[in-house]
């Protein structure tokens, strides 16, 4: 069956590439097959690596009837390891070809904000940054920053960034919460461990197709950006502030030289947390509250602790420690991104 379902994407892929050639493409279209594309590619590939591994199986199958008995030993290790890595490969190819969910496969938005905690609040959002544009940069995805705005020792108040890939908001969806983090602060002299904390919102890209927004409840301001942008920062009004005034909802955004491209990125960041609230308002039918959940993330609990002293990381909510926190904040996090959509998906 799934054989079948990858002939027919080779076709499909084929068409594709086919219609990019046209001189006339549907701007609508266009991205689509592109999206497709993207999609078919991975899938053709992890195709390629299965059948490798399919050909090494086979070889040390014949060894291991063989009567060297040296080989047999390094063929019997190897062959565990290729039977794990090809039943790896077959749920990739049955996730890819069977996509539990449309939204998974969206573009999303991250917003990292400092908590409780200060100045160290705000290094800790710095790294949690870096620990998620690493990820993005091992799985390939792209990575832009909508808005940002620095403290005075190199961390963040808060970051916003957007996150181009095949399936990056199915990867991403449980990273939202309260993170919590326990270390030396460098702001202490004395070598104390403090508890500090960010907290995460993971929303997926929404179209402007997919979402109305009438003009006149936006209310639009432009004004001087500040902060570490350089001295252009200061000369014109590029920073755009909108406001969706039947909701209180505002979004500004200011990283851009380009009043054009600040307005078209908080544009961006107020579709996708509008449409988190309907979502909210939808399933939970609270009204009163609604501009409470869309700044707090409904992030009432933590979900994650770092303890750097024991280089331990422990995910609360499906009781995941690992104490190989280094590289978790180095980006490896695949594994933890894993388990979480294992467990996770099971109480859905």
């Amino acid at each position: 069956m799934v054989d079948e379902k990858i002939k027919e994407i080779e076709k499909e892929y084929k068409n594709c590439l086919e219609y990019l050639l046209q001189a006339k493409k549907e701007p609508q279209k266009f991205k689509e097959v592109l999206k497709k594309i993207g999609i078919y590619e991975e899938i053709l590939k992890l195709k390629k690596e299965y059948e490798r591994i399919l050909e090494k199986i086979k070889e040390d199958e014949v060894i291991i009837k063989g009567n060297e008995q040296e080989l047999k030993e390094i063929a019997k290790e190897e062959l565990d390891f290729l039977i794990n890595e090809k039943i790896k490969i077959e749920k990739e190819i049955e996730n890819l070809l069977n996509p539990k969910s449309d939204i998974d496969s969206k573009n999303v938005i991250v917003e990292i904000r400092a908590g409780t905690g200060g100045e160290e609040a705000c290094l800790f959002v710095a790294d949690l940054f870096r620990m998620y544009l690493k990820y993005c940069e091992k799985n390939n995805y792209k990575v832009e920053i909508l808005n940002s705005h620095p403290s005075e020792l190199g961390g963040f108040k808060e970051i916003i960034f957007y996150v181009k890939g095949n399936n990056a908001y199915g990867n991403l969806k449980y990273e939202g919460g309260v993170h919590r983090v326990q270390r030396v602060p460098k702001t202490e002299s004395y070598g104390r461990i403090h508890t500090s904390a960010a907290t995460v919102v993971v929303l997926p890209e929404i179209e402007e197709k997919e979402i109305k927004i009438n003009l006149d409840d936006l209310k639009i301001e432009t004004f001087r950006a500040s902060g570490h942008g350089g001295q252009h920062v200061n000369k014109t009004s590029s920073a755009v502030r909108i406001t969706h005034i039947p909701t209180g909802i505002t979004v500004s955004c200011q990283d851009d030289r380009s009043q054009i491209k600040n307005r078209e990125r908080a544009m961006k960041i107020l579709r996708a947390r509008l449409q988190d609230l309907y979502e909210k308002e939808k399933k939970e039918k609270i009204d009163t509250q609604r501009k409470k959940l869309i700044k707090t993330g409904d992030r009432s609990e933590k979900i994650r602790t770092y303890n750097f002293p024991q280089n331990r990381l422990t995910d609360h909510r499906i009781n995941f420690t690992s104490y190989n926190l280094d590289k978790i904040m180095d980006g490896e996090i695949d594994e933890l991104i894993e388990q979480l959509k294992k467990q996770m998906e099971k109480t859905q």
